[in-house]
């Protein structure tokens, strides 16, 4: 009795009930088997509150006064959980210009929205600076950088000021890059990146200016960051067209001694050089001792790797280095391969007149226990439709088009364009007419260069009427169609002595506030005057500014 009242005790004293100290807890180790069961358990409960904190831990006192905000740090850039609710639908609409090439009313919107709700994210901002980048308007790139991150107190990230830095080297000014560059270290609340001293040691190298750029990468070095091989592989190539093997191969060792695993784009580089040099032994030497090393390359090292072996004739090393791409693809796991390793080949297939052949290479997967068959995305399939069409072979492009649809993937303004041009070329009208409709009806841009040609082609051909329908439909999105356009295709249905039409289209211009020229509103008035029907025409044109009064006071 006595050793059970000390025993009571003991527990009781250890582990007490908060309200009935004579009633025990039963001890948590006593719910595992084993000790390593229970610091499993707790390993498990540590890792869920790192990845679910409890709400009291997100919860900030109310009673806490919010501390003061310091009116001498820095801003800071949008952040990704910024890129939400009407600023991503305001950035979706932006890229879908971009992606049609029309930068234009791209950038006119992305500029409005900076004086309205939502504004503009630095994601948004860079996308249109980066598409005019691409489309090589520099001037308009600097001043869009200018308006949205001087002009519009929108805080720029590194990724915008690398496009600057970027834009500043293709245009030959170095100084000016490596000014932005300055600006950064100085001004900005983080450095710059590897991609940064990528754009400027090229920028520099192309300048004939090769120490400067040597002089960034060891400051590049000295800063903390890591050997980039890109880096690297810009300085080795200034040093080989200067013709100093021995300078660039101490790079390259410098570069292996840094990283085991480097970009296999640096040999590459050494691979072109020996072609360029007609030292095709050298060259291949660089190659295999790459492939020794048995990298997982990246598919765009592995595709400037097949582009030189095409182009310097070693068909048969490139086909086997395709075929290992293939057997490698083992996706989520390993990506082997990209759709513009396929438009590599089927490119090529095209080049040498093996057409017969390029859908076979364009359908082709690997042989491997493990590999998976690569899901080409719109872009590939973009590229044999547009090799295709190139050899007024319409039907084996319909045919990859049917195929693009069937897997659920929406053909993009590249892939009715190029169509629709081919049908014209060959002169299938119903064709073209029937992808436009199709175009139209997706709610994808319509560029006016390309419409006015289409709507052109189709009045040439009797398909006046036709026109109508899909010059309504466009004015249904935005950017709206472009005042040519119109004058086009209301010129063919006057000629078809279709006033109905004519003041269908008209009332539809005032209605949107697009501007009738001078030249329209004459050749309509002698047009219809003659029978009878000018009155009409002039009481409507007549009416535009009221007309576009009381569509804005909607």
């Amino acid at each position: 009795m006595k050793l059970y009242s000390l025993l009571l005790r003991t527990l009781t004293r250890t582990h007490p009930h908060p309200h009935n100290p004579t009633l025990l807890i039963p001890l948590r180790t006593l719910a595992f088997s084993s000790a390593e069961e229970a610091a499993a358990e707790r390993r498990r409960r540590k890792r869920r509150l790192r990845i679910e904190p409890p709400l009291h831990a997100l919860r900030r006192d109310p009673t806490t006064p919010r501390p003061p905000r310091d009116p001498n740090a820095p801003r800071l850039p949008d952040t990704t959980s910024s890129l939400v609710g009407p600023r991503l639908s305001l950035h979706n609409r932006i890229q879908s210009l971009i992606r049609a090439g029309d930068l234009d009313n791209a950038s006119v919107i992305a500029r409005k929205s900076v004086f309205s709700h939502p504004r503009p994210t630095v994601f948004t901002c860079n996308a249109v600076v980066a598409s005019m980048h691409r489309a090589k308007r520099y001037e308009d790139s600097i001043a869009l950088f200018d308006y949205f991150f001087k002009q519009s107190n929108i805080v720029p990230n590194v990724v915008g000021y690398n496009y600057l830095m970027n834009v500043h080297c293709d245009m030959g000014n170095v100084d000016a890059a490596l000014g932005v560059y300055r600006h950064i270290i100085e001004n900005a609340p983080f450095s710059p990146s590897a991609v940064s001293y990528r754009h400027l040691t090229k920028g520099l190298v192309d300048a004939g200016r090769i120490g400067e750029a040597m002089g960034l990468l060891r400051e590049m070095l000295s800063k903390g960051h890591g050997a980039d091989s890109l880096v690297y592989n810009n300085l080795i190539l200034g040093f080989l067209e200067l013709g100093n093997l021995e300078k660039a191969n101490e790079l390259f060792d410098e570069l292996k001694e840094r990283c085991l695993v480097y970009d296999g784009i640096v040999s590459g580089t050494f691979m072109e050089w020996f072609f360029k040099q007609g030292k095709e032994r050298e060259a291949m030497e660089a190659y295999k001792y790459l492939l020794s090393r048995e990298f997982r390359m990246v598919p765009p090292t592995c595709n400037v790797l097949l582009e030189i072996l095409l182009r310097y004739g070693r068909k048969v090393e490139a086909e086997a280095l395709f075929n290992k791409m293939l057997d490698d693809h083992t996706p989520p796991t390993v990506q082997a391969v990209n759709s513009d390793t396929f438009n590599i080949m089927v490119n090529e297939c095209f080049k040498e007149g093996r057409i017969s052949e390029a859908y076979e290479v364009f359908k082709r997967v690997g042989k491997g226990l493990k590999s998976k068959p690569f899901m080409m995305d719109v872009g590939g399939s973009n590229n044999i439709i547009m090799r295709y069409c190139e050899h007024d072979m319409v039907d084996d492009a319909e045919k990859i088009y049917l195929e693009l649809c069937g897997r659920s993937l929406n053909p993009d303004v590249t892939t009715y364009r190029t169509l629709i041009d081919a049908y014209f070329k060959v002169g299938r009208v119903d064709s073209a007419l029937e992808k436009y409709i199709k175009m139209v009806d997706g709610g994808l841009r319509v560029l006016p260069h390309y419409a006015n040609r289409w709507f052109s082609q189709l009045i040439e051909n009797g398909k006046v009427l036709e026109c109508i329908p899909i010059l309504c439909k466009m004015a249904q999105k935005e950017p709206k169609p472009d005042v040519t356009t119109y004058d086009i295709v209301i010129r063919g249905i006057s000629k078809q002595d279709d006033v109905d039409g004519v003041l269908e289209l008209l009332k539809q211009m005032v209605e949107l506030g697009v501007g009738i020229p001078s030249t329209l509103e004459q050749f309509l008035n002698e047009r219809f005057s003659k029978e009878g029907r000018g009155a009409e025409i002039d009481r409507l044109l007549h009416a535009r500014p009221t007309a576009r009064l009381s569509q804005t006071g909607r």
